[in-house]
């Protein structure tokens, strides 16, 4: 009996320290960034600008444009259905925007070994084929991207330049029907920039993107 005693309490106090040892052991474990550790801009952070490889092989950066009073900032891509469905509605934004001072920059967030039809010379041809108006470039590395908090393509964030930095103003969809344009009725990303040309509060800020996610590396 008291030999059990003694098996008894060594167990108690086995369970004691292993209790004592898990405890401190996740007490001091390096925990996961939470997601809004990760999520990139909200609404009113400046952006850092860039320097991507433009399709003409050319480096471009948001400081090239000296007379630009914002940008539209959209990160899509070749292959996605969505970012096709919004390719025409993308080129008017576009002509539209571009000579009041708002073109937009468009940024091709994937890795091509994950996505092969989003590679650097498919983007080359898409945008022949499609008469892009504005800068389709690379994101090599997938850099830039995170910055953002870019997750979905397309997803749309509306810069303005205030006292040399360039501060985001809306963050989200284009508009809110990516099947059809003629069913829209919500025109977010053009509503937005009619406000900053007018000077006016942006009635919406942030939306939902809807589209493919962004094809990361492995």
């Amino acid at each position: 009996m008291k030999n059990l005693k003694i098996l008894m309490a060594a167990f108690i106090a086995g369970l004691g320290l292993l209790s004592f040892t898990t405890m401190n052991h996740d007490k001091n474990k390096p925990q996961k960034e939470s997601i809004s550790a990760v999520k990139g801009y909200e609404v009113g952070d400046e952006a850092t600008d860039f320097k991507l490889k433009n399709i003409d092989g050319k480096m471009v950066s948001l400081s090239d444009f000296k007379t630009a009073k914002g940008f539209i900032v959209i990160f899509t891509c070749n292959h996605c259905p969505y970012a096709k469905k919004y390719e025409d509605r993308i080129i008017e934004l576009d002509k539209k925007y571009k000579d009041q001072g708002y073109p937009v920059i468009a940024i091709n967030p994937n890795d091509p070994n994950v996505q092969p039809e989003d590679g650097y010379k498919q983007m080359i041809d898409r945008a022949k084929q499609k008469g892009f108006t504005f800068p389709y470039l690379v994101d090599e590395g997938q850099k830039i991207y995170p910055q953002y908090g870019a997750t979905k393509t397309p997803h749309v964030f509306i810069l303005q330049k205030e006292n040399g930095k360039n501060i985001v103003k809306y963050i989200g969809a284009i508009d809110n029907n990516y099947d059809n344009p003629n069913d829209v009725s919500e025109y977010y990303a053009q509503d937005a920039v009619n406000a900053l040309i007018k000077s006016e509060p942006l009635k919406m800020t942030k939306t939902v993107a809807i589209g493919c996610t962004i094809k990361v590396k492995k």
